[in-house]
Parts: C-alpha cells; sequence; structure tokens
C-alpha cells in the first residue's frame, strides 16, 4: 500500500509539474504574415542561419546546443547512457525570409515535443512564440498550422 501511494504521488508531481498552459496567441499581424509566408525545408541544425541556432543554445540553457539531428540517437529516457547524448532531437524545421520554425522531441523523464517560431534577420534574431507541441508533425506546412491553430501550449517549464 505504501509504495502504491508513493507511486502516486510521484506520478502527480510528474504530470502536475508538466502541464502547460494555453500559449498566448500570435498577434494578428505576425499570424498573417507566418500565415503568407513561404517556408523553405531545412534538414539539419546546420542548415538552420546561426541566430537561430544561438538562440536555441540560450532557450535550452547551455554552453553547447545540446540537439541531434533528425533521426540521430538521443536521450529518449531519463536513464543516462554512455556516452553522452543530447536530450534534444530536430524532427521537422523550415526557414522563411524572416522567420523560422523548429520542431524538436525532448527526451528525459518524461518525453516531449516543442515547437519554436523565431524571427532572424542576420542582425537579429529572437523567438516569436512557440512552447510544447502535439506529436507527429512531419512537414513545414504542419509546423505553420499548428503555430497558427492554437495546437502549441505555453512553454514548456524546460525546453
Amino acid at each position: 500500500m505504501t509504495s502504491c501511494l508513493i507511486a502516486l504521488s510521484l506520478w502527480l508531481i510528474v504530470t502536475g509539474g508538466s502541464q502547460a498552459t494555453d500559449a498566448a496567441p500570435l498577434p494578428a499581424a505576425l499570424r498573417a504574415h507566418v500565415q503568407g509566408e513561404r517556408f523553405g525545408i531545412v534538414t539539419s541544425i546546420r542548415g538552420l542561419p546561426l541566430g537561430v541556432r544561438d538562440q536555441l543554445q540560450k532557450l535550452f540553457g547551455g554552453g553547447t546546443l545540446d540537439i541531434a539531428e533528425p533521426g540521430a540517437a538521443f536521450q529518449v529516457t531519463d536513464v543516462m547512457v554512455t556516452p553522452r547524448l543530447p536530450i534534444r532531437r530536430l524532427v521537422a524545421a523550415g526557414c522563411s525570409a524572416d522567420h523560422c520554425l523548429v520542431y524538436y522531441e525532448r527526451g528525459g523523464i518524461a518525453h516531449t515535443w516543442h515547437l519554436a517560431l523565431f524571427y532572424w534577420t542576420p542582425g537579429a534574431t529572437r523567438l516569436e512564440g512557440g512552447g510544447m507541441a502535439p506529436w507527429g508533425l512531419a512537414s513545414v506546412d504542419d509546423l505553420r498550422s499548428a503555430i497558427l491553430s492554437g495546437a502549441i501550449k505555453g512553454a514548456a517549464k524546460n525546453w
């Protein structure tokens, strides 16, 4: 009985702590702009603009960009492996003339998916929106639809 209560308490802590609130909708002008943009497919981390990679690194809070390439091994669970693997893996991305959509999965104790929308130019890059995303987005059109439809939940505690 005691072990059941401990397990239930841990489950409530894990699931309760990871609940996301709805993300603030994108401003109308930004929504219209993103809706009309033509996004090219990005197939690797190196294909993302340098400013976007720098912002991802800051968002992740590390000294390195801790994300694996699509299809590569990554730290899916909280069980540490050797050699150490990135805790995130890029799933899909697309960039236009001034925005990038980056969709990735994050392993660890709770396997989650995240989508970030960045404004970028050679002179400046900033996070415009994003948060926890549904599983299974595959194309740039899926990413755009998710960010515009409200399917993205408030920013997770851990990006």
